[in-house]
């Protein structure tokens, strides 16, 4: 069975097994992900409803694309620009294209919610404790160096007495 599915801004026909690079999608290698945006099913020559489908991929990869150069110029002027650009795109590796399951989503949000409360207690208190700790060392640095460089400025150079003036010479005319 194949499909035809929208993502990034592109339409791809993938079957089970296929393997494309798309514009970049959140996520780390190893995990599972669902295109759901389908405008077209099909088994062989036939044409299927593609209402309910949902295409399951895998992340192989996130990588960047081929370097592109983009060079301006407009002749007779002395305009000349040059820039490079690299897409970032993901690796997918199509598993099935088959019915939605409504169970899997929810058990992968779950865990995520649980969680981040979790780490938002350990991020806040460590953060309360570090200013505390940095406050006092900043005090004390800039009072021990700013005397020494004082007095050993008054020390080392003596006030300087302004120069005299010249009188300009005299033209004969």
């Amino acid at each position: 069975m194949f499909a035809i599915v929208r993502t990034g801004g592109k339409q791809y026909r993938v079957a089970a097994g296929d393997k494309i690079a798309v514009e970049k999608i959140d996520g780390e290698a190893g995990d599972t992900v669902s295109l759901g945006d389908i405008l077209l099913a099909g088994d062989g020559g036939e044409v299927k409803s593609a209402d309910g489908l949902v295409v399951s991929a895998e992340i192989i990869a996130q990588t960047r694309g081929e370097k592109v150069i983009v060079f301006k110029k407009r002749r007779r002027h002395n305009y000349r620009r040059r820039n490079g650009h690299r897409q970032s795109l993901t690796l997918l590796r199509i598993l099935a294209v088959g019915e939605a399951k409504k169970a899997a989503p929810k058990k992968e949000a779950a865990p995520k919610a649980e969680a981040a409360p979790a780490t938002e207690a350990k991020a806040a208190a460590p953060a309360k404790e570090a200013p505390a700790k940095a406050a006092p060392a900043k005090e004390a640095a800039p009072k021990k160096v700013a005397a020494p460089k004082a007095e050993a400025a008054e020390k080392a150079a003596p006030a300087k007495k302004p120069a005299a003036k010249k009188a300009a010479p005299k033209k004969d005319a």
